[in-house]
C-alpha cells in the first residue's frame, strides 16, 4: 500500500471528476455508478499518408521540422506506414466488451486516441450521443510518468473542453483507474513469458547454464531524466529515477521470483530515446547493455517488453529489429517474450480495476504484487510534472 502522501489543500477540487473523487482522496472507496468506459490509446498511423501528420501530432509544440520527423518515419514506412497499435486497441476493446458481457456488466466501451483517429474528442462525442456522461478511463499505459499518465489526464481535459464547446454537451465527468503496473492481471503474462523464454533457451542451447550464461533484460521506454525524477508524488522519495524506474524495478523483481528464475541474472534497460544528445535520458540503452554481455560470460538473453501493454511500433522495431540484430551480432541466442495484448488475465484485470471504482473496493482488498501499490485513484498534487512545459489543466488528479 502506498505511503500516505501530503493532504490536499482545504477545499481542493479535482476538475471534471465524479462526486466521489472531487475532493481528491488517494483511494476512492465510495461506489460510483459509471455509464461508460473510456479506453484511451496513444494512436498510430494506418497508411503511408498518415505517417508525417501523425508524427506532427506526437511532437506538437516542439517545432520539429518534417525532415527530422522523416528520420523516425522510416520505422513506420518499413511496415507499410501502419502502426499495429490501433488494431491492438480494437482487439482490446472487443476483448473488454466480451469480458464485461460474460460478467453481466452493462458498460459500453468508447475508444479514443491521443495522437490519431479516432481521437479522444471523437470518443467523448460518441459517449455523449449515447447518453453516457460519467466515464471511467483506462489509459493503455501501466506506469507513472508524464507521458504515461499525466499527459493522458491533460488530453482528457482538452477533449472535454472541445466537446463542450462544439456540442454544448452536458458536463462529462471522467475518473481514471489507478496505474496498474503491479496489478496481477498485468504482471501474469510477463511471468509466463519469462518462464517460457528461459525454458526455450535451455532447450535450444545445449549445456546452457542459466545462472551464469543467461540474462533477462526488462525493457521499457526511456524518458528524460528530469521527467523521471518528477514521476510520482515527490514526498514518496523515489530518487533520481522517480516512481517510473522504481515501479519497473519492483515489478521485474516479482516477475523473476514468480517465474522461478531468481537464480537468473537480470537488469532494467531502456529503449526508444529521442531528443538531443545533450539531454540526459534514462539509461542504459538496451543495445549498449547487450553489447556488454558477452564479456560477462552471457550466451543468451530473454527480452521482456515490461513497459508495454501491446506490440507497439517500439516493440516491433526497437526490440524485434534493432535489439535482436544487436544480439545476433554479439553471438547471443535471444527470445522476446509477448506483451499482455489480450491475454485473459490482463483483460480480466482491467475489468477488475473498473469494478474497484464501481464498487468502492476498500484499499486492503485491492490486489497489488509489489509494496508500492495499490497506486492512487486520484493523482496527487504535482505528480508527474513535465519539466519543459510545466503544469497544464488535467483531470483525475489534484491540481496542479
Amino acid at each position: 500500500m502506498p505511503a500516505a502522501s501530503a493532504p490536499c489543500a482545504p477545499g481542493a477540487v479535482v476538475p471534471g471528476a465524479t462526486p466521489a473523487a472531487q475532493q481528491g482522496p488517494e483511494h476512492v472507496t465510495e461506489p460510483t455508478a459509471y455509464d461508460g468506459i473510456l479506453l484511451a490509446g496513444f494512436g498510430g498511423p494506418e497508411g503511408q499518408d498518415d505517417v508525417i501528420p501523425f508524427l506532427r501530432n506526437v511532437t506538437s509544440g516542439r517545432g520539429i521540422p518534417d525532415e527530422r520527423l522523416e528520420e523516425v518515419a522510416h520505422h513506420y514506412r518499413h511496415f507499410g506506414g501502419v502502426s499495429p497499435i490501433n488494431e491492438h486497441n480494437r482487439e482490446l476493446k472487443a476483448a473488454l466488451e466480451a469480458e464485461l458481457a460474460s460478467r453481466g456488466i452493462d458498460l459500453p466501451v468508447f475508444w479514443g486516441n491521443r495522437n490519431w483517429q479516432p481521437y479522444l474528442n471523437d470518443a467523448l462525442g460518441e459517449a455523449h450521443a449515447a447518453g453516457a456522461t460519467k466515464l471511467i478511463a483506462i489509459a493503455t499505459s501501466a506506469y507513472s510518468s508524464y507521458s504515461s499518465c499525466r499527459q493522458y489526464r491533460e488530453d482528457f481535459a482538452d477533449a472535454i473542453a472541445d466537446v463542450d464547446a462544439v456540442d454544448g454537451a452536458e458536463a462529462i465527468q471522467i475518473d481514471k483507474v489507478r496505474q496498474f503496473f503491479d496489478h496481477p492481471g498485468f504482471v501474469q503474462p510477463f511471468i509466463e513469458g519469462v518462464r517460457d523464454g528461459i525454458a526455450e533457451l535451455e532447450a535450444s542451447v545445449s549445456g546452457l547454464d542459466r545462472t551464469t550464461e543467461v540474462e533477462v533484460l526488462f525493457a521499457t521506454h526511456s524518458i528524460p531524466s528530469t521527467d523521471a525524477a518528477k514521476s510520482g508524488p515527490a514526498e514518496r522519495g523515489f530518487g533520481d529515477g522517480g516512481a517510473y524506474a522504481a515501479q519497473h524495478l519492483a515489478v521485474a523483481e516479482v516477475v523473476m521470483r514468480e517465474a522461478g528464475a531468481s537464480d537468473v541474472p537480470w537488469q532494467l534497460v531502456y529503449q526508444s530515446r529521442s531528443g538531443p544528445p545533450s539531454m540526459p535520458w534514462l539509461e542504459p540503452d538496451i543495445n549498449d547493455a547487450i553489447e556488454q554481455l558477452p564479456a560477462a560470460g552471457r550466451k543468451a538473453i530473454v527480452i521482456v517488453p515490461l513497459g508495454f501493454v501491446s506490440d507497439h511500433m517500439e516493440v516491433l522495431w526497437d526490440l524485434d529489429n534493432e535489439a535482436l540484430e544487436t544480439a545476433g551480432q554479439q553471438g547471443l541466442a535471444a527470445v522476446r517474450v509477448p506483451t499482455p495484448g489480450t491475454h485473459p488475465a490482463y483483460v480480466a484485470g482491467l475489468v477488475d480495476l473498473v469494478l474497484e471504482r464501481v464498487e468502492g473496493t476498500p484499499v486492503a482488498a485491492r490486489p497489488a504484487v509489489t509494496g508500492l501499490g495499490p497506486w492512487y485513484d486520484v493523482c496527487r498534487p504535482g505528480c508527474c510534472e513535465n519539466v519543459r512545459l510545466g503544469f497544464r489543466p488535467a483531470l483525475a488528479g489534484v491540481a496542479p
